[in-house]
């Protein structure tokens, strides 16, 4: 039995623990928060990796805490559609595609991984410092939040960093790499009750590069009509990534101001924006590719390995693809050190092409097509570019990022 140790609690360091004890491993989880909860914002998660969630027994809880993604549309900033396309099971995919509060999902697999490993094995208040590795094992340096930082020493076989963007194994590993790539973009997102648009489980996009708005439920209605609406807001905006403060609380009035005139009938942008809360910014930001995850008996996974900018939102998907190649990896293989470079030679290749395609902006870049085609006469669907152009490239990223239909069909039919 291979004793495992994963640094960090988020959505690809829990699947992965419990892809990897299914597989027979002695997994253990090392998270930097003291009481992890559902905190953030709206996350979509794709049909290639809810295949995974469902082979973990978790597709019904899925569906009590999230929504069934119908419909994905493309729209310019006056709300003329560019293109519309059906998501998950209603594209006729054997898998759904799930719209979902970040920390509501992150809680769910929290507490699916307590029940599968023991919640002795999820260990809290454990911030990674270092690891030093020989022949045989590798030891994890972590110190204790919960005793004012007291060390502790953790003997693994493998040592696995997901521990996010500003990884602090990957840091070990890199140690040159300085700040996340700056897009120019910055990100504001809020979620907010309001009444539900179109059929409720529509997700859209709207505007160019030069300003964007992305909105989709994250609940189902409630008996008045109303759900929880996740809402982005783009624009351009350079940041200094020595001094940017991530997840800070900007003024609601001022993102909503931007967006008060994309009022399209069946929702008011600006206004949705108004009526939150609270609005958080994020600096959209990425890493560039790295030659190699895997060193001896440590590797990367999910954020950690291949941070990529949220345009066709695929980060946390394929962290979950992630966790289900390693523990395939480590199963066939002769010893720890070779599972892990299967491991990588089969994600970092596939990962790295998608990071610098949603470095021009994935499936979203025919909005900005259409800002540099159209005239402004186009009326009801913009015609300025051409229908089969617009699937063509939907298509192109759909196989790139590995959920176009065929693909999925073909998973199903060999399970």
């Amino acid at each position: 039995m291979t004793a495992i140790a994963i640094v960090g609690g988020g959505i690809g360091g829990l699947v992965a623990a419990m892809c990897l004890h299914d597989a027979g491993h002695d997994v253990d989880v090392y998270e930097a928060v003291v009481e992890p909860a559902e905190l953030g914002v709206g996350i979509n998660v794709l049909p290639h990796s809810v295949r995974v969630l469902d082979e973990l027994g978790l597709l019904d809880e899925l569906d009590r805490a999230a929504v069934r993604t119908s419909t994905l549309m493309f729209l310019s900033r006056d709300g003329i559609r560019i293109w519309s396309e059906p998501r998950g099971v209603d594209a006729g995919n054997p898998w759904p595609q799930f719209s979902i509060h970040r920390g509501r999902f992150q809680m769910l697999l929290w507490r699916a991984a307590e029940q599968r490993l023991g919640a002795a094995r999820l260990h809290t208040g454990h911030r990674f410092e270092s690891f030093d590795q020989t022949d045989d094992a590798v030891i994890a340096l972590f110190a204790d939040r919960r005793r004012d930082g007291a060390e502790i020493a953790v003997r693994a076989d493998v040592l696995v960093g997901a521990d996010g963007i500003h990884s602090a194994v990957r840091r070990q590993l890199y140690p040159q790499q300085g700040h996340p790539h700056p897009s120019g973009l910055v990100l504001w997102r809020g979620a907010v009750e309001a009444p539900a648009f179109l059929d409720g489980r529509t997700m859209f996009m709207a505007g160019d590069d030069g300003q964007k708005a992305v909105v989709y439920p994250i609940t189902t209605p409630d008996s008045d009509g109303r759900a929880l609406i996740n809402w982005v807001a783009e624009r351009p905006l350079d940041v200094d990534m020595a001094t940017v403060s991530w997840n800070r609380e900007v003024d609601v009035d001022t993102v909503a101001e931007f967006f008060r005139s994309w009022d399209y009938g069946w929702l008011n942008v600006g206004e949705l924006i108004a009526s939150s809360a609270a609005a958080y910014e994020f600096p959209m930001v990425d890493r560039d590719p790295v030659e190699r995850w895997s060193f001896g008996r440590v590797t990367l996974l999910g954020d950690a390995a291949h941070p990529m900018r949220p345009n066709g939102s695929n980060g946390s998907s394929q962290a979950i693809l992630d966790g289900e190649a390693l523990a395939a990896a480590l199963a066939t293989a002769a010893d720890v050190v070779t599972g892990l470079a299967s491991y990588e030679q089969e994600r970092l290749e596939p990962t790295s092409r998608l990071t610098l395609a949603n470095r021009q902006a994935g499936p979203e870049r025919v909005m900005q097509w259409v800002a540099d085609r159209c005239g402004g006469s186009c009326d009801g669907v913009h015609t300025c570019v051409p229908a089969g152009e617009l699937e063509r490239e939907a298509n192109a990223y759909k196989q790139l990022a590995g959920f176009d239909l065929a693909h999925l069909r073909a998973l199903a039919d060999a399970d």
